[in-house]
């Protein structure tokens, strides 16, 4: 497998391969704010959370996504999940997506933190040329975040996936080089020092 196992760490945060073990907590998560109300996102409702998981863990057996849970190092709480997706090994690309953090951390160092993690595995550990992330066209707030991470726009696929509520999205393409990583690291590290909670 391209992506193996592994669990990352730094700045209070651990992200470990999803397993059904994190389904009370992700519900808690997902509860925060009612997260799986919003059109534009993929957060489980809280009957479907062990689905979530599976569907995922289907996904990693399969090679094609490989999802972690976002945990709170000293108090054990589990905030959201992130991934990687549509990896291809042939060319050493991963996305990062399927990400979602409870309410209560938006807006913090943990999206922030979370994704310099998964970009330095990605480019340091797994040697990859490109990473990428996509978003709803509406998801106005997704596509602020991955810009804030030095990601850039690569261009919209239109009328490309269903909703949950069963329109059809326009997504949203973004990547990042390897020959970009370094100062966009930098750029993180920086931000993180700033504002480190």
């Amino acid at each position: 497998m391209f992506v193996s196992s592994v669990t990352l760490r730094g700045r209070g945060l651990r992200l470990e391969p999803l397993a059904v073990d994190h389904e009370a907590g992700l519900r808690e998560a997902a509860a925060d704010g009612q997260l799986w109300n919003l059109r534009v996102t993929s957060v489980p409702e809280p009957e479907n959370t062990r689905a979530y998981i599976e569907t995922a863990l289907q996904m990693r057996s399969e090679g094609h996504r490989f999802a972690f849970a976002v945990i709170d190092e000293a108090s054990g709480r589990v905030l959201g999940s992130s991934s990687y997706h549509d990896i291809l090994p042939a060319v050493k690309r991963v996305e990062i997506g399927y990400t979602w953090y409870a309410r209560s951390v938006q807006r913090t160092h943990v999206n922030t933190t979370a994704k310099l993690l998964l970009m330095t595995h990605a480019f340091e550990t797994l040697g990859c040329h490109v990473v990428g992330w996509r978003t709803d066209n509406f998801n106005f707030a997704s596509q602020r975040a991955i810009e804030r991470l030095g990601a850039r726009k690569d261009g919209v696929i239109r009328g490309h996936a269903l909703r949950r509520d069963g329109t059809i999205r326009d997504t949203v393409m973004y990547s990042m080089r390897a020959g970009e990583w370094p100062e966009a690291k930098a750029q993180l590290l920086y931000l993180l020092d700033r504002h480190p909670a």
